[in-house]
């Protein structure tokens, strides 16, 4: 409250007062908690700490015009404004702080991310999309510099689509106009990534309502700004991208990060432009601090000057909100010291309870292992060794679920000859325990709603005397369209992709008739493009985004992996963003259209579904399954079968291809023979030269990688065959090897074998140029010939004697 002193002479309201010193109490509040946080982690509580102190006013003011519907996407130093919009609790991010497993403690991710990673929960109990027009959201962090600017991309895109797509009006539960703006946050330094100026030039290009905010604080950790940005300026360097009265561009706005009023004025300028305008803008908020250096890994006083110590410390943005409370506000001290003593007691009183939950959750199990292993002290011949375990179980400080839990299984080793009911309810104890932690700590890669890919119910493909015998490309093009014609919500975007219909032509003439909202030219940005498709699948438009060739997809990589494949699994089914990458790769011609990089994808992607079909009708069908479910899912394309030809079915867009069952194509009894994609073709063509020199080969089209063979008939092949062949045009080692260790290990199939497990690859190196390099580089009919009849002669030397 004022005093009755200062109330005559300040300018400002009650009301408008009473906001300010909330404002501040936030502030003061959120600073201690950043305080509080890295004692916790030099105590031991938690393993690491990087927080938001010295960004804390400037991210209140921001919040001031965060309205529902628009979505953040920002990075981890974003608590205040967390806070500030209601999405986050001091005692949540101490929970978050320890790892706290159970979602009511930490909503954001259910305990597995660091410190500092936010999100909203935008799904329901059922992984439906809640009404997200009413809600403020927040999409789930990442920690890479940069990672979350090509998503943040694709929310403001989304908008755009909303707003202009006259189909889309009635989607008001995720967007009202596309009046939502997407608001981005990053670091200065990380303004250095190429994903910074990607996202940033393309939403120029694009005209979206995409408010960036940087928190400038001269470093990144100990580098200094003049060794990251042009100008040590990042809104000088842009300064190109400046909107004129002719021409469009960016809105560029600088404010300085300690000065409250003129915070509040730059991101009032900001939302105006942003929301109505749909211009993208750039808030360059300079002369911020960091208190506590970069984490709770180093100090910054080894690098900053002691100048520079004592500038920051004159220039800590509550300092300055402080003495601008006191002087301007009229506030006396001593009133202002009782709301800094009020905030930081909340903030200890946070922590606690965070801590007191995190431990009495964690000591559940341990007081039943250890009233086990009491139990056991006196059944056991091991009783010493029981008892030292239980004492060290004990007097662990602050111990966990792995102390408990290794507690556990080193006691059962002492049981091993031993049969009474301690050792039978550790037992039951560690199995009950195993399913509980994946639930905690493995749970969510891919969707586990009622829309999920592997529970799509199957259709398939119908064909009459009338079906059509088309070129690959036309079975897609009627799949595309149909697509789009019963489904507002579906678009289409890539290079090429608009008004040529993409180099293969399987969009042809779809721009013209669906229009340029639908389906969209981008430009040579591949990061880009699938952060474009990340964020307006967060909400809830259905993207189809291409990549031109499969070799492109190594520019985009980062997200895919990084944002993505594990964004369920990181919000623990808390959020999703069903995106279909649509691709093409292995046959055509050079090192830079020609390479396989399937073993890259199934090593860095699990959490997006890999499908790899032989033919368009193949491709079309994993389509609409995909567009059915609520996952995510890469689909390459066979890039030499655009041209060959295909009956396309009657119901071209209601048919699906199952996710996880191979299919075979040929019946054979001497050896199994599992590939996939455009070695279909290749196999199938060896398969029927050695019919002529009696061996008969069973050919298995194994469909999809990611999925791969859920119903093991794989190994019901090799049972019959005694024998088994992978073949791809991956490099030695890659995709073959996942296969072989799926159905030899996961499957069982060593058992059954007869001969060695033999793996057909291309070379290590992509392949050279013209026909004869892609002969010589990647495996060929007599390649496959070869290889299966040398297999052969090792079996039977007499009816297969050797070719060389």
């Amino acid at each position: 409250m004022l005093s009755a002193l200062k109330e005559a002479k300040t300018k400002f309201s009650q009301t408008k007062v009473k906001d300010i010193l909330s404002d501040y109490r936030l502030a003061v509040e959120s600073r201690e908690a950043s305080i509080i946080g890295r004692k916790e982690v030099f105590m031991g509580k938690a393993k690491f700490g990087i927080f938001g102190d010295g960004k804390e006013v400037a991210q209140i003011a921001m919040a001031k015009v965060f309205r529902n519907g628009d979505f953040r996407s920002g990075y981890y130093r974003d608590q205040t404004f967390m806070f500030a919009i209601g999405e986050l609790t001091v005692q949540q991010f101490f929970a978050q702080l320890y790892a706290h497993t159970d979602l009511e403690a930490d909503p954001s991710t259910a305990g597995r991310l660091m410190t500092g990673h936010f999100g909203t929960r935008t799904l329901d109990e059922h992984g439906k999309f809640k009404n997200l027009s009413e809600l403020k959201n927040s999409s789930a962090d990442i920690s890479p510099t940069a990672g979350q600017m090509p998503r943040l991309l694709g929310l403001a895109y989304a908008s755009k689509l909303y707003r202009n797509n006259p189909a889309l009006k009635d989607y008001t539960n995720f967007s009202v106009n596309g009046n939502e703006i997407a608001f981005g946050t990053i670091g200065n330094a990380s303004t250095s990534e190429g994903m910074f100026f990607e996202a940033i030039n393309a939403a120029g290009v694009l005209q979206v309502p995409m408010l960036t905010s940087v928190w400038d604080d001269g470093y990144g950790i100990s580098v200094p700004a003049e060794f990251h940005t042009t100008k040590a300026s990042i809104s000088k360097a842009l300064a190109g991208l400046q909107r004129t009265a002719t021409e469009k561009g960016f809105e560029i706005i600088l404010a300085k990060g300690w000065d409250y009023p003129g915070l509040l004025e730059a991101y009032q300028k900001a939302e105006k432009i942003c929301r109505e305008e749909h211009v993208p803008v750039l808030l360059h908020v300079e002369e911020l601090t960091q208190p506590q250096g970069h984490s709770t890994s180093g100090s910054h006083e080894r690098y900053k000057s002691k100048e520079r110590l004592a500038w920051e410390a004159e220039h800590d943005c509550i300092r300055k909100m402080r003495e601008w409370i006191i002087n301007d506000v009229m506030v006396l001290p001593e009133e202002v010291d009782a709301i800094e003593k009020e905030a930081k007691l909340s903030a200890k009183q946070a922590k606690d309870r965070a801590w007191k939950a995190f431990t009495e959750d964690v000591r559940k199990d341990q007081n039943i292992v250890d009233a086990i292993l009491e139990k056991a002290e006196k059944l056991s011949s091991r009783g010493e060794d029981i008892e030292a375990l239980r004492n060290e179980l004990n007097t662990t400080i602050n111990a966990t679920r792995l102390d408990t839990m290794k507690a556990a299984r080193k006691a059962l080793r002492y049981f091993r000859d031993e049969d009474h009911e301690a050792k039978t309810e550790l037992i039951e104890w560690v199995r009950a325990a195993e399913s509980d932690n994946y639930n905690r700590y493995s749970s969510h890669l891919y969707s586990t709603s009622d829309e999920a890919a592997l529970k799509v119910e199957i259709i398939p493909p119908q064909y009459s005397d009338n079906s059509s015998i088309v070129d690959g490309r036309e079975v897609l093009q009627a799949c595309f369209d149909d697509a789009l014609t019963r489904d507002p919500l579906v678009i289409a975007f890539g290079e090429d992709v608009g008004k040529i219909g993409d180099v293969n032509q399987g969009f042809a003439g779809l721009q013209a008739k669906h229009g340029e909202l639908r389906v969209t030219d981008t430009g040579i940005r591949e990061c880009t493009i699938i952060g474009q498709g990340i964020g307006a699948a967060l909400r809830g438009l259905r993207p189809i985004a291409e990549m031109q060739y499969l070799d492109y997809l190594i520019y985009a990589l980062p997200t895919l992996s990084d944002d993505l494949a594990c964004l369920q699994y990181r919000t623990k089914g808390g959020q999703k963003a069903p995106l279909i990458i649509r691709t093409r790769g292995h046959r055509l011609e050079g090192v830079w259209h020609a390479g396989s990089q399937i073993g890259m994808m199934l090593q860095s992607l699990r959490g997006i579904y890999i499908l790899t079909p032989r033919n368009m009708t193949q491709a079309a069908g994993f389509y609409n399954t995909m567009l059915k479910s609520d996952d995510a899912a890469i689909i390459v394309e066979c890039l030499n079968g655009y041209r060959l030809k295909e009956r396309i079915p009657d119901n071209i867009g209601t048919f699906n291809v199952p996710l996880g069952v191979p299919e075979v194509l040929k019946e054979g009894s001497d050896v199994t023979i599992v590939t996939y994609g455009s070695m279909c073709r290749v196999v199938m063509e060896a398969a029927e030269d050695l019919e002529q020199f009696g061996i008969s080969c069973e050919v298995i089209d194994v469909q999809t990688l990611l999925p791969f063979d859920i119903h093991h008939r794989i190994v019901e092949s090799i049972k019959k065959t005694n024998r088994v062949i992978f073949a791809d045009e991956d490099v030695p080692g890659g995709a073959t090897s996942y296969m072989m260790q799926q159905v030899l290990e996961v499957q069982n199939a060593y058992q059954y074998l007869d001969s060695k497990p033999v793996t057909i690859t291309a070379k290590e190196h992509r392949p050279a140029y013209a026909s004869d390099g892609d002969y010589f580089t990647k495996p060929n009919p007599e390649d496959v010939f070869e290889t299966v009849y040398t297999l052969m002669h090792e079996v039977d030397p007499d009816t297969f004697p050797s070719l060389y």
